[in-house]
């Protein structure tokens, strides 16, 4: 899974990849308690692991409001309630529907006091959904989460990137579960012809592929040749991307793979990608494979249904997708805003717990992997639908859109499924696979985390 990153040997580097100063985001008037604002952006030095200060996302009152919350929560505030952040943070999301501000200033009062990046997995989802909270009460969702955006394609680096990926695939198999997977569907789909085309639609920086080359060279009686097609969505991807052209080209010819890779940089929303841009030739065996892109498209109107229809379009072989099992449908007002508010929840739990399992309490790569977490909870919680990146779906409703699109579910066969279990046996204990007829799920602690699926025009 790391050959791409480990192929060069790399000088070491000490620098950690901590965040850097961003600007402040802006705020709306609000005639609440909540004027008094905190800073979002902080100083490096801040939000480093060893700063010996502490900043809270919001700056409350000198002195706690009147009406105490505390008896209403005490098992929380006495330490007896392990998961005390779902409940206050569901609290405090109702009481702002709801306009009931007295109840809203003394949870957030309560959640800023118990609250922090540094702590507990309570304690860090306090943390990123009550800054999140915050920038919805103040109407500051979209530069904020620019901002953050922003701010993490600046610091982006090949190096940067490389030690957070191998380390992550290290420790977890959040995101190899969904590689062997694919690539597990992909070379049986495509078994036997001479000339292959992958369009790879993903944010995982190549590193799937190697594995995929590996046993191209070593399976076909006569090496077939693979054009790979890398669609990058996001502005950090391109200086990675550069290096990891270079990598993925050296690796095929040290496989001995005739091998072209092709990078498309597309901005914004991948339903406006025109796929027929991407070279699509009629004597190569098409695959399409997605990994955590599809929840990228917003999901009103009928774009998702639309980039489904453009793929069948295509007429590829198999569609291989992966997305994290979550109904994330959130709407921006009332009751729909809080079943939503409740499964984001759910997942940030499960996928906080795993991290604070996996990596070391210091670990530099957890903080960062965190952060990217408080960005997505920023877009959920703060940005209305239209705009929103981040709302995944679940599997069956995806099944639905796949299944009105015009395809029909691929079955993974048991040597894909052993090599699943072979792969999970290498984590820590915790992790397990299941399946049913959409696909195969990775589990953790029985939470499903992440779902993949294969698909063939029906």
């Amino acid at each position: 899974m790391d050959t791409l990153f480990r192929l060069v040997s790399l000088q070491s580097s000490d620098q950690s990849f901590n965040s850097s100063r961003t600007s402040s985001s802006s705020r709306s008037n609000l005639n609440t308690p909540f004027q008094e604002c905190f800073n979002l952006f902080m100083d490096e030095e801040d939000f480093s692991s060893s700063s010996s200060k502490q900043l809270s996302p919001y700056a409350p009152p000198h002195s706690p409001p009147q009406q105490d919350v505390s008896l209403e929560f005490s098992t929380a505030v006495s330490g007896q309630n392990a998961t005390w952040a779902s409940e206050i943070l569901y609290e405090t999301a109702k009481a702002l529907v709801e306009g009931n501000n007295t109840r809203l200033h003394q949870l957030i009062w309560m959640l800023n006091e118990m609250s922090s990046p540094y702590g507990d997995v309570d304690q860090k989802l306090g943390w990123y959904f009550l800054q999140a909270l915050f920038c919805r009460m103040t109407d500051s969702g979209a530069t904020t989460y620019e901002n953050l955006i922003s701010t993490s394609n600046k610091i982006s680096s090949f190096e940067s990137t490389r030690k957070l990926v191998l380390k992550f695939q290290e420790v977890s198999p959040w995101t190899t579960f969904g590689h062997v997977a694919s690539n597990g569907a992909i070379m049986e789909a495509l078994a036997g012809e001479a000339k292959l085309h992958i369009i790879d639609i993903s944010s995982t920086f190549c590193t799937q592929w190697p594995t995929l080359l590996e046993a191209i060279a070593t399976r076909y009686d006569e090496t077939p040749h693979l054009r790979l097609t890398n669609v990058i969505a996001s502005k950090s991807g391109e200086k990675v991307m550069k290096e990891v052209s270079n990598r993925m080209e050296k690796f095929a010819r040290l496989m001995g793979v005739p091998f072209k890779f092709e990078v498309v940089h597309h901005e914004g929303d991948l339903s406006e990608l025109n796929l027929y841009e991407l070279g699509i030739v009629e004597d190569e065996a098409l695959a399409i494979n997605c990994i955590g892109a599809l929840h990228t498209v917003p999901t009103i109107g009928n774009r998702r249904d639309s980039i489904i229809s453009t793929f069948r379009r295509l007429n590829p072989r198999i569609v291989t997708i992966v997305e994290e099992e979550c109904d994330m449908g959130i709407g921006y007002e009332g009751p729909q805003f809080l079943r939503g508010f409740q499964e984001c929840l759910k997942l940030y739990r499960v996928y906080f717990e795993a991290l604070d399992e996996s990596f070391p309490k210091t670990s530099t790569e957890r903080l960062t992997l965190e952060r990217g977490a408080g960005r997505s909870i920023v877009d959920l919680v703060a940005r209305p639908p239209e705009n929103s990146v981040e709302r995944r779906e679940t599997a069956a409703r995806w099944s639905r859109r796949m299944h009105g699109g015009g395809f029909v579910p691929v079955a993974f066969n048991e040597e894909v499924c052993d090599d699943v279990r072979s792969l999970l046996r290498r984590y820590k204990e915790g992790w397990s696979m299941s399946r049913d007829s959409t696909g195969i799920f990775l589990s953790w602690k029985g939470h499903a985390a992440v779902w993949a699926s294969a698909w063939k025009p029906s």
